[in-house]
């Protein structure tokens, strides 16, 4: 038994500098050998003289000891650790990622994993890791919030991730896809298209092409550039990419490559009135910006396809393509567009709200970064779906703060109870439990007390009940007698 106590309290007392946490190692204990339960005055006894001799060792000695008794115990978080990631394919030079945000609002919780995932890569194999605001003109319903500009990296900061400062907006690569869009045109492999979008549909959805699918490259230019000088409203006409209408996805086929869109943009206003659509101008970007590895969800496979397609087109070598599964926190709705309007009707106080689920209302509501990060990793990288307890994020933040965090506490529903006879005193409850040298509350109490209504529902006739570190009482019907002090005269 000894030696199994001692291996237990060397491991808790390493992980915190030195000194062991008695409530830790009574668990570890337990779970090794529950029979040791029969005997807990004698086990609690045997703990705290252990304690008192791991603890009277200086750091460096407990680390020696525990590599003779149970050194499979110092590798532990590094094995952990170490499994989360697999390694990357195909790294042959600088890894090269990129994480690319659409600035609608700011970055929350369930944006973090993909940001947590590239961002740990490019530190495990010193890489690069690019901020891309994807801020090209999407649909009517998705619309830039100029407050994200600030909001997104001011996010990633606090979340140490470790971005290129040279921040890239696709608002100032406008002519860069224009000119590879001609290029495709003069390839036979983009058309403009002025169907409508419901016979179109029905049409892709059967495998027939549309007319202007057989339009000459000549004809083709000449509506592209027409659209580049507004000769054109929205809705009236749209460039296609070419691929295989006998695609056995219908929604491959032929899909847009740009659109009109009259709306402003908060960067560059109405300079612009032709938006690409986020698989051509990311297909660009990967190779252009030199991105090894795209990690993005899975719900962007048939992105990733046409990235693919495209790059065949031009004869790129593009990047290594990793997808995710969705992250999805039960107990927690998260939706920018929803955050927004509630932020823009003063329903929610701001961005920080804690009802957003934003980066920085977890900063402000007093997480670590450090708990963002180790939830989201805690799921590796894989395709699976991952539905989880918010519970399991508060569970990594209470690790990463219950060594440092003092001791208050709060009555729910409290009720008041009067014990008889009990006794006028003065108390004092540790800020902390394992770290008595930061002090003490005091409180002076005599016969009344406040308890939670679940604790009071609890209490049965002529059982003994402990008030924390002040008395034990005996409820009998319906009054509340004292019994003793101390823990032993239990």
């Amino acid at each position: 038994m000894n030696e199994l106590i001692y291996k237990h309290t060397l491991h808790n007392a390493i992980k915190y500098e030195g000194k062991a946490n008695p409530g830790a190692i009574i668990g570890k204990v337990l779970s090794e050998n529950p029979e040791l339960k029969k005997d807990m005055k004698y086990l609690s006894k045997e703990i705290s003289e252990i304690i008192k001799k791991v603890n009277s060792m200086k750091l460096k000695d407990q680390i020696e000891e525990l590599k003779k008794l149970a050194p499979e115990l110092l590798e532990e978080k590094k094995v952990v650790e170490e499994r989360r990631l697999p390694p990357l394919k195909n790294v042959k030079n600088q890894v090269i990622l990129r994480i690319a945000p659409y600035p609608s609002g700011p970055l929350h919780i369930g944006n973090a994993k993909q940001v947590v995932i590239n961002d740990e890569y490019a530190k495990i194999y010193k890489g690069k890791l690019i901020l891309v605001i994807d801020d090209t003109i999407g649909s009517e319903e998705k619309n830039i919030e100029p407050d994200a500009y600030r909001l997104i990296p001011e996010g990633l900061e606090w979340l140490n991730i470790n971005f290129d400062k040279n921040i890239v907006y696709k608002s100032d690569r406008l002519e860069i896809y224009y000119k590879h869009a001609e290029e495709l045109i003069k390839k036979g492999m983009a058309y403009t298209c002025k169907c409508l979008s419901e016979i179109l549909r029905e049409k892709r959805a059967k495998g027939i092409e549309c007319s202007c699918r057989k339009s000459e490259v000549s004809n083709v230019l000449s509506e592209w550039y027409g659209m580049l000088k507004g000769n054109y409203k929205e809705g009236q006409i749209a460039l296609r990419l070419k691929t295989s209408m006998n695609n056995p996805n219908p929604a491959f086929r032929d899909r847009v490559l740009f659109r009109i869109s009259e709306r402003t943009h908060p960067r560059v206003g109405n300079k612009y009135k032709v938006w690409p659509m986020l698989e051509f101008s990311w297909a660009v970007d990967d190779y252009l910006l030199k991105i090894t590895h795209v990690i993005r969800g899975k719900e962007l496979m048939i992105e990733s396809d046409m990235e693919k397609f495209i790059w065949d087109i031009f004869k790129w070598k593009g990047p290594e393509l990793i997808h995710t599964g969705l992250l999805t926190i039960e107990g927690v709705k998260l939706s920018k567009s929803k955050s927004k309007s509630e932020v823009k009707s003063g329903k929610y106080f701001g961005w920080d709200d804690p009802r957003t689920w934003s980066l920085q209302s977890l900063k402000r509501r007093g997480f670590k970064p450090e708990a963002v990060r180790n939830f989201i990793l805690s799921f590796g990288v894989n395709e699976h779906e991952s539905m989880v307890s918010v519970d399991k994020f508060y569970s990594e933040s209470r690790k990463l703060i219950e060594s440092e965090a003092n001791r208050y506490f709060l009555i729910e529903d409290p009720i008041e109870i009067e014990i008889k006879n009990s006794p006028e005193q003065e108390i004092e409850l540790k800020l902390h439990p394992d770290f008595p040298e930061r002090g003490f509350r005091k409180y002076d109490v005599s016969n009344k007390f406040y308890i939670s209504k679940k604790d009071f529902d609890n209490l049965k006739d002529n059982k003994i009940n402990r008030l924390m570190d002040c008395l034990n009482f005996v409820k009998k019907k319906n009054k509340f007698i004292f019994d003793s002090n101390n823990y032993m005269e239990k």
